[in-house]
């Protein structure tokens, strides 16, 4: 018996299961392992491979996003003054040719370089793994992740592709690009890939970046190119810059409006306000693609996160912060009566803009009750010489079309030369009284009308009916003001909300807190007397300006003694702060800069291999205050790849260029690996190349994708960086990351004289399967985009709606795994 086991031992050792599959993989000393164990472990490898890939990604699309935000300047005319120039600086790199070359390169590198790494070590002969790693990411990025940022929204919200006609070709091409390979492989030349297919395959690549471009331009509808939407922002509003000239990344009165929302909150330091402000401007930053996946790299690793994470004391006040906002804003709408802001420059024509671009005057409109109607104004900048076609929609807020006012759903028509258009809608008086209410106008382009006119940033108006039923609630405006000592006067509003019926009158009179009387600011005590109707006052109090470097004072104003039947509101009392001029201005300096220090912080490009370390060795890169639970396990079985990664130069050496090969060759050889992991691990349990290919794989390397289209899905205004380039790097991964290999050996193959082979077989099924899904799932989201039912975007929407969308989405992808499996074993016949 133990020479029987021995002579079974010795064989078994010798010659065991799936030792010829890899290039590099198995070692010998897995021959005496058991087939259980060996394929545990290979999983085991090949997950962690996967997490290095993702590290490694993670520093390559970091380089690129170097490259691709490069700034160069121009110089423009000023719009306020003739014969002046303003320099601005404006990005190199064109979104859409980013988005299709450099940022397709870095979130398909892995598949790209597995394909061509599989084709060179099988000797210039096609394998599975690679092509079948294309298709399988192509599906699970098309049908998962779409399913997963349709549903990731919360309801209602939603969000819509705005550049539609990048999306549309890039779709296009998406699904030509493996009808093309499906044509190659089984119509044209059966199983060869001549050398003139896999040129114009790799030839497919620019074309679809140029006619992209061209899409993006407005080049098919309009004999003029669109100036770049940022350079007419940076004309319209440059930016403002530091003491050393550096531009900021933020407007100093936006800064300053955030001191005086946040208000004297005695327990921040200076420290904590610049940290709420980079929070909010982390809210609003524009964000590109690459960041999106940067940051998706990072949730799995614990690494250092992108957008700003506020320790949990802060966190709360920046809650109740945006709370209170809300409600200031939507009580100063309540009372605003029409008040027109509109900049003078504004009625003049802009003739840099190429086409019409049409807006509100105004984004809030306030009507008593009895009026019966309010007046819209809609305004046009830019060519007049046309005609611009337009639509308002009414939506119910807090008012309901039809008891409150006049539902309107409409399209209306700006003549030739007409540069202002007024539409009124009809408000329902019923004489009982009701608290104000609400609702809004959408403002929106006709189908057809993109291409002849643009909409501005006003494309929504909030309208308030006032109840004037009744005498109303007198009540100061804001809480707290903000003045310097130089202001001359503060003026505080006092409103009266919730009706506005009779005559009414209400005392105020001021109050030492620390700031004295006569001294600092001189004593009032008086009466306002609101008429019928009337739902504003303003009382002007003088401030004293005594040249003495003081410390901040303050006084209060309070309301008493109503008549007429008016009763006080909730803010019967308002503190009104003054702060010394040159204290005011270091301080705000002081934290403007402490603002752009937090934002810097956010920036992909590293200046240094001991930053790069340091970023390595700490969890959360080294913001350990705000670090969770999830960082520390990220961190723990990351921490081997990112301490081997920080070796990578920085991206600041040679713009970023340097980073970029150094990492494209780790990401080469690690790919290598996961070939020979992925191959024998399939090898070990029964599946073929082509299954391991389309589900393991392609799971893997579209991982964090998956997390970088939720987070730009969640934190994005529109649906481009979550779904919008899936399209487009599918394509791009048939034209560069087979047309590429094939070119390669097909030449190779050109030079013997002989043909370059490529069984069609499971590969041409697939690919077919794909395709089917792929025609199902963007008419799917073509359908969201135009039906009401899906809330009329790509993502988001009603609840319902969304889910079912998804799980369909789901669905789809299960499909495809199951017939091309179905396929793979037999179980269906093809004939390619």
């Amino acid at each position: 018996m133990s020479d029987e086991f021995s002579n079974l031992t010795t064989v078994s050792c010798q010659k065991f299961k799936c030792s010829a599959r890899g290039l590099i993989l198995p070692f010998g000393i897995e021959a005496c392992m058991s087939i259980q164990l060996r394929a545990v472990l290979y999983f085991i490898f090949l997950l962690y491979l996967f997490l290095g890939i993702a590290i490694i990604a993670d520093i390559f699309m970091s380089s690129i996003e170097t490259i691709t935000s490069r700034r160069r300047k121009i110089r423009y005319p000023d719009p306020g003054e003739n014969d002046k120039y303003l320099t601005v600086e404006v990005r190199i790199w064109n979104d859409t040719v980013a988005n299709l070359t450099l940022m397709a390169l870095g979130s398909s590198s892995p598949e790209i370089l597995l394909s061509i790494i599989e084709i060179i070590g099988n000797r210039f002969e096609a394998g599975e793994l690679g092509p079948g790693t294309i298709v399988g990411s192509a599906a699970y990025n098309l049908l998962m992740i779409c399913a997963l940022c349709i549903s990731a929204i919360k309801a209602p919200d939603a969000r819509r592709i705005k550049l539609y006609s990048v999306f549309m070709v890039t779709s296009f091409f998406g699904f030509f690009a493996y009808i093309w390979m499906f044509i190659v492989l089984s119509v044209i030349s059966k199983d060869v890939v001549d050398l003139w297919e896999a040129v114009i395959t790799f030839l497919m690549f620019p074309l679809v970046v140029i006619i992209a471009f061209l899409a993006e331009k407005n080049f098919y509808a309009s004999k003029k190119i669109d100036m770049e939407e940022e350079e007419q922002t940076l004309i319209l509003t440059p930016p403002d810059h530091d003491g050393t000239g550096s531009p900021r990344s933020f407007r100093k009165d936006e800064l300053l409006q955030f001191l005086r929302d946040l208000g004297q909150t005695t327990n921040l330091s200076l420290e904590d306000k610049a940290q709420l402000f980079a929070a909010k401007l982390s809210e609003s930053m524009h964000r590109s693609r690459m960041q999106y996946r940067i940051q998706g790299s990072r949730m799995l690793t614990g690494g250092k996160s992108l957008f700003v994470n506020l320790p949990d004391k802060l966190q709360e006040i920046y809650t109740e912060v945006n709370k209170r906002d809300s409600l200031v804003g939507h009580r100063t709408s309540l009372i605003a009566r029409t008040i027109e802001e509109e900049d003078n420059n504004n009625n003049n024509i802009d003739s840099d803009l190429p086409i019409p671009l049409i807006e509100f005057s105004t984004t809030a409109y306030a009507v008593l009750e009895c009026e019966q109607r309010v007046v819209l104004k809609i305004k046009r900048r830019g060519p007049i010489d046309v005609d611009v076609r337009f639509r308002l929609d009414t939506i119910d807020g807090t008012a309901t079309a039809g008891e409150d006012y006049v539902k309107l759903s409409e399209e209306f028509k700006m003549e030739r030369g007409q540069q202002e258009k007024r539409i009124t809608i009809h408000v329902i008086d019923d004489n009982q009284w009701e608290p104000d209410e609400t609702f809004f106008v959408k403002l929106s382009l006709p189908e057809g009308e993109e291409s002849r006119a643009k909409l501005g940033s006003k494309t929504i108006a909030l309208v308030t009916i006032i109840n004037d039923d009744e005498p109303g609630f007198i009540e100061f405006e804001e809480s707290i003001t903000l003045v310097k000592e130089s202001v001359g006067k503060v003026e505080i509003k006092v409103v009266r909300v919730n009706g506005a019926d009779g005559r009414v009158s209400v005392h105020y009179r001021t109050k030492d807190i620390d700031a004295v009387a006569s001294r600092d600011y001189e004593s009032s005590q008086s009466e306002i007397i609101f008429e019928h109707g009337e739902i504003s006052k303003i009382i002007a109090i003088p401030i004293i300006d005594d040249l003495e470097a003081e410390k901040d004072e303050s006084f209060a104003v309070e309301l008493y003694d109503t008549t007429g039947g008016a009763q006080l509101g909730k803010h019967s009392r308002t503190v009104v702060t003054i702060i010394n001029d040159d204290d005011y201005k270091t301080m705000a300096n002081r934290m403007a800069s402490l603002v752009q220090i937090d934002i810097d912080k956010l920036s992909v490009t590293k200046t240094s291999w001991g930053q790069q370390f340091r970023d390595a060795m700490n969890v959360n890169g080294g913001d350990l205050e705000t670090a969770k639970a999830g960082h520390y396990i990220g961190h723990a079985l990351a921490f081997f790849w990112k301490v081997l990664f920080a070796f990578v130069p920085p991206t600041a050496i040679a713009s970023g260029w340097l980073t970029f090969f150094v990492s494209l060759l780790f990401i080469a050889i690690l790919t290598a690996i996961v070939g020979d992991v992925a191959a024998v691990f399939g090898c070990l349990v029964g599946l073929k190349d082509s299954i391991t290919a389309i589900s393991f794989v392609a799971l893997g390397t579209s991982l964090p994708d998956t997390f970088a289209s939720m987070i730009a899905a969640k934190n994005s205004k529109t649906a481009d960086d979550a779904i919008g380039n899936v399209t487009g790097s599918n394509g791009v991964n048939v034209f560069l990351g087979l047309g590429l290999p094939w070119l390669i050996a097909a030449t190779y193959w050109e030079s013997k004289n002989l043909p370059f082979t490529v069984k069609a077989g499971d590969l041409s099924f697939s690919v077919l399967v794909f395709s089917v899904c792929c025609v199902i799932s963007m008419t799917v989201l073509i359908l969201r985009r135009y039906l009401s039912v899906f809330g009329k975007a790509e993502l988001g929407g009603p609840t319902i709606p969304k889910y079912l969308c998804s799980i369909f989405f789901i669905l789809l992808w299960i499909g495809y795994l199951t017939l091309s499996g179905l396929q793979a074993y037999g179980h269906i016949k093809w004939q390619s």
